[in-house]
């Protein structure tokens, strides 16, 4: 994506020139909101469900954010942007800087493999999509130390959560599933499709179940879905499989349909 822009606190400029002083705490502590809305032609899916969200996740931090403000920001933004595939990075600091980025997409494998990262969800941030995310980037680079690549967060006890930056899928015994909300993964905005145009429920997941996975797939708005061939060491024997390919094609005729 050509010249590339930011906005900061209404004014947009090129993502360069954008700063922020070095004491705001967004930097400082990681404390702050942000979201990543997709873009399909410079047309934004879901931004009223992530501003939604991110209003949610700066009121559980005790935050000031005016949502119409970041709104307006993003509105603005994408009038000065290529109209091309990509994403709208927004970001709401503790120090009171309203940021917005348009990026490119990163290039996705057709399928990935998948390492197990153990995990416990900070409770006091649960549903949170807050600045402090390095453990969910460690966990990233973890999982690739062991030649993964990307990471599947379980808990100490074994319970199957999602990934750093995904919501998980898989088919087991022919129907499709994913962990609970009540696990204290995040409500992701593909989640909610994938809800709207499968049949999927949520299921509590033991790793161990996934031994007997016949197919398996990862889902943001960044991957839409992507399919996954091996967690640790257990493969799946289908990928991408009958009922991920299903729920590819389901979640694009959604979104194309809503843009």
């Amino acid at each position: 994506m050509a010249g590339k822009l930011a906005i900061l606190d209404g004014d947009v400029m090129d993502v360069a020139q954008a700063q922020i002083p070095v004491t705001d705490e967004g930097l400082l502590r990681g404390d702050g909101v942000f979201e990543v809305v997709r873009l399909y032609e410079g047309r934004p899916y879901g931004l009223d469900e992530h501003l939604e969200r991110m209003a949610r996740s700066a009121a559980a931090l005790r935050l000031p954010f005016d949502v119409d403000a970041v709104r307006e920001d993003a509105q603005k933004l994408l009038e000065h942007s290529e109209p091309a595939d990509g994403a709208l990075r927004l970001l709401v600091t503790r120090g009171g800087r309203r940021i917005g980025i348009v990026e490119d997409l990163h290039v996705m494998a057709d399928t990935v493999a998948l390492a197990t990262v153990t995990y416990a969800p900070t409770r006091v941030l649960d549903g949170v999509k807050s600045l402090s995310y390095a453990a969910n980037m460690l966990a990233t680079r973890i999982a690739r130390e062991q030649g993964a690549d990307e990471a599947l967060l379980v808990t100490p006890h074994g319970r199957v959560l999602e990934g750093p930056t995904t919501s998980f899928f898989y088919v087991l015994d022919g129907a499709l599933h994913t962990p609970p909300l009540a696990d204290r993964i995040l409500d992701s905005i593909t989640r909610r499709a994938l809800f709207a145009v499968t049949g999927v429920t949520e299921r509590v997941t033991p790793l161990d179940d996934l031994r007997n996975a016949s197919e398996a797939f990862l889902a943001s708005s960044a991957r839409e879905v992507q399919p996954v061939h091996a967690i640790d060491d257990i493969a799946i024997p289908s990928a991408p499989g009958p009922l991920s390919g299903e729920a590819a094609e389901r979640v694009r005729a959604y979104v194309e349909a809503r843009l």
